[in-house]
């Protein structure tokens, strides 16, 4: 045969065994996922649904949702091949502490009317045990995350409340430091963890529940990490070597969580994993602080349509640069690789960043065969794309289990801290 048939051959060869690759990923995916839920860490429909629908979200058809509105819906949900997911029942740290509480336990009640409206595709879970249950059924089991300490308003009582509704993990902080724990975007006051903000660790262990490092400053990560019995976990973030982002964890943070025996789930958020889309991100907002775009000063102040368009045009000469799947698997390689494979997870935080548009190919919840086909592309093992799909996190969560059980009738270990913390410290809320 001549060297340009044999090149013809490859050819065809290349083209032909293209689609067969593809539906060897497709396969191997598909067996995984049967095997072990894949479950992300977080999800803000929630608040989503809130926002958007206001009080219609009590009966909203969940089914099929209008994808400018939405990143997840039943549908999608299917497609995308969802066997567990946390949903957030985020509140904004504006508000105050006692608002913060009601509107928390209205989204952890939409949570459970989801899985009262819907109990063919839901239903609640608290334990990694009750997950498999609900993934062996074919339903999706439904998990909620608190994001936020100031959510529980200084009180552990509020605490446990939380944990008797089925509340999995609270996030220690969201984007303001809190009166007991220092945020990652804020100025921080504590130096990580107060007192307080340790017995909030101890407590989260004696209830089993997970302490979610994601939004809190590398101090306040080292604090938790010291004191916590069980292993802790970072719900929706990505890694601070690939993107010098304070929401991001570093390799020497990594390499703890590990040895707690945590999770670091990689977050889709595009600030959090495109280098580009931040540089560019923090440009927008100091020329919007330039031409006077409330609430900010500047050129045209007091003149709204002039700002406005002033920004139309920056942005049209500054296009937004996209992130893409492919960089949110180098996150989640970067992580296996410092941490191992037993300690990454998936946090997509999807419905949960207003105007920024999701990374090309991770557009809503149907796409997450896409990226684990991605990392199987990269070389990984089907155990090791089991891991991270949920082996990961519910070993984590059978690990808290655990330290709650030797725990029991531990509440003598919280009696030096009072059941809430006086307000005698600025919150900087």
């Amino acid at each position: 045969m001549t060297r340009h048939a044999l090149i013809a051959v490859a050819a065809l060869w290349t083209i032909a065994a293209a689609p067969a690759l593809a539906q060897d990923y497709d396969a191997r995916v598909a067996r995984v996922l049967k095997a072990t839920p894949l479950i992300d860490g977080h999800n803000d429909w929630a608040e989503t649904q809130r926002n958007v629908a206001g009080d219609a979200r009590w009966t909203l058809d969940l089914h099929q949702l209008d994808p400018a509105k939405y990143n997840t819906d039943i549908a999608r949900l299917r497609r995308g091949k969802v066997g567990g997911q946390f949903w957030s029942v985020f509140i904004p740290a504006t508000l105050p502490g006692p608002e913060q509480v009601k509107e928390t336990l209205e989204q952890i009640d939409l949570v459970h009317q989801w899985v009262v409206r819907y109990p063919d595709t839901f239903a609640l879970a608290r334990t990694a045990a009750d997950v498999r249950r609900i993934h062996a059924s074919g339903r999706i089991a439904s998990l909620i995350g608190v994001e936020g300490g100031g959510q529980i308003d200084k009180s552990l009582s509020v605490l446990r409340t939380y944990h008797d509704l089925g509340a999995g993990y609270l996030t220690l902080t969201h984007t303001r430091t809190i009166e007991w724990a220092d945020s990652a975007t804020d100025v921080p006051q504590h130096g990580g963890l107060t007192p307080f903000g340790e017995a909030v660790v101890r407590e989260l262990n004696r209830l089993g529940m997970l302490v979610d490092l994601s939004h809190v400053d590398e101090d306040t990560m080292r604090d938790a990490l010291r004191i916590s019995k069980a292993p802790v976990i970072f719900s929706h973030s990505s890694a601070r070597a690939l993107v010098d982002h304070p929401r991001n964890v570093t390799d020497d943070v990594l390499r703890l969580v590990a040895a707690k025996g945590g999770v670091v789930m990689g977050n889709f958020a595009p600030p959090y994993i495109s280098d580009a889309y931040r540089r560019w991100s923090a440009d927008l907002n100091a020329e919007r602080a330039r031409v006077g775009t409330p609430p900010y000063g500047g050129l045209f102040i007091g003149q709204p349509e002039r700002a406005a368009a002033a920004i139309v045009e920056w942005q049209r000469v500054h296009p937004e640069p996209r992130a893409t799947l492919a960089q949110a698997a180098d996150h989640i390689e970067h992580i296996a690789q410092i941490a191992g494979h037993d300690h990454v997870g998936i946090g997509g935080d999807f419905d949960g960043l207003g105007d920024i548009k999701l990374p090309e190919g991770l557009p809503d919840v149907g796409s997450y065969p896409a990226l684990l086909a991605e990392l199987m592309r990269r070389g990984w093992s089907d155990a090791d794309i089991a891991k991270l799909a949920g082996g990961n996190i519910l070993r984590a969560m059978e690990a808290a289990e655990r330290v709650a059980a030797s725990m029991t009738g531990a509440n003598a270990e919280n009696a030096v801290v009072p059941t809430s913390q006086p307000s005698t410290v600025s919150s900087g809320n």
